[in-house]
């Protein structure tokens, strides 16, 4: 039988061993609230809020990504070229080129995503010294690119999402099943006058590997789009043209340069159109640029290759 004179202690002890240990609550709620220090795919330090509530990208690429996995009420602006999804258009504008600083500051963004090659380092820098961090990704792989989404989701709280995603792409991956035989060599031409084009360390090397084909150029240049001269093309030779329908080119780029009439993609009439933004962005529909690439492929191999 206990003595009335500890019960007070009892009572003490009782309260104390129920008392909700609060210490480590503590330490979880700083830890999920905590900045988070990563380093973006250029290998710079970037400090990100732990739930951003604001934010937006400089490339219409990662617009899509955002739209994609992160919660769409999140995202505060567009660039004047971002327009897909459909919902997107309903989002202010902030322009990308030139940068529109003094708009973006104003939109308060939490963070800003963006690609290589788009935004400036010295825009960045800009941004960062008015306290907004700009996180940069950069592909060279389709793989890259399915990453570069499971790090958004990783950034945002929306891994699951990410996942998701990225695992429901990557099956669809491997039912692209490319022509058998020789693969054709590819020339794609980004600009006519002059000629720009894909180079090999691009993301058009990967997707048109994965489509059953090969880049032309095989040579690496200093910038991923180099500007090719007629005897180079040439020289090329290449099996498949992208760029435009036969007829409209015949009209347009091989009037400007009828020499370039002798390249086997001209003479065999493979010659192609593709969807501009599919090619052109790194993001969801990647995958879709890969199936339209193999479908190029599978119509131009329909019949051999000239020797």
């Amino acid at each position: 039988m206990v003595s009335f004179r500890f019960l007070p202690f009892l009572l003490l002890g009782l309260a104390s061993a129920c008392r909700p240990d609060t210490s480590s609550n503590a330490t979880k709620t700083a830890a999920d609230t905590a900045p988070q220090q990563v380093k973006d795919d250029l290998g710079r330090s970037v400090t990100i809020p732990a739930h951003p509530r604001r934010i937006m990208a400089l490339a219409p690429s990662m617009t899509e990504m955002l739209y994609a996995v992160a919660d769409t009420s999140t995202i505060i602006a567009r660039t004047q070229v971002c327009d897909y999804p459909a919902a997107v258009v309903h989002k202010p504008v902030v322009s990308s080129y030139p940068l529109d600083l003094e708009r973006l500051v104003a939109m308060h963004p939490d963070v800003v995503f963006t690609v290589s090659g788009i935004t400036s380092p010295d825009d960045a820098a800009r941004l960062e010294q008015l306290g907004i961090p700009v996180y940069y990704q950069q592909y060279e792989t389709v793989d890259d690119v399915l990453r570069g989404m499971r790090d958004l989701g990783h950034l945002l709280g929306r891994e699951e999402v990410a996942r998701h995603l990225t695992d429901s792409l990557q099956a669809e991956l491997r039912h692209i099943a490319p022509a058998s035989g020789k693969a054709p060599r590819v020339l794609a031409i980004t600009w006519q006058d002059p000629i720009y084009v894909y180079g090999q360390n691009t993301l058009f090397t990967d997707k048109i590997k994965l489509a059953g084909g090969q880049n032309a150029v095989v040579e690496k240049f200093a910038q991923p789009y180099p500007a090719l001269t007629r005897e180079y093309i040439l020289k090329l030779n290449p099996d498949v043209l992208i760029g435009g329908r036969f007829g409209k080119l015949d009209s347009t780029f091989f009037k400007n340069y009828p020499e370039l009439r002798r390249i086997r993609a001209y003479q065999t009439r493979q010659v192609y159109p593709i969807t501009g933004n599919l090619m052109e962005r790194p993001g969801p529909r990647t995958v879709e640029s890969v199936r339209e690439l193999q479908r190029i492929i599978a119509q131009s191999t329909a019949r051999p290759l000239a020797q």
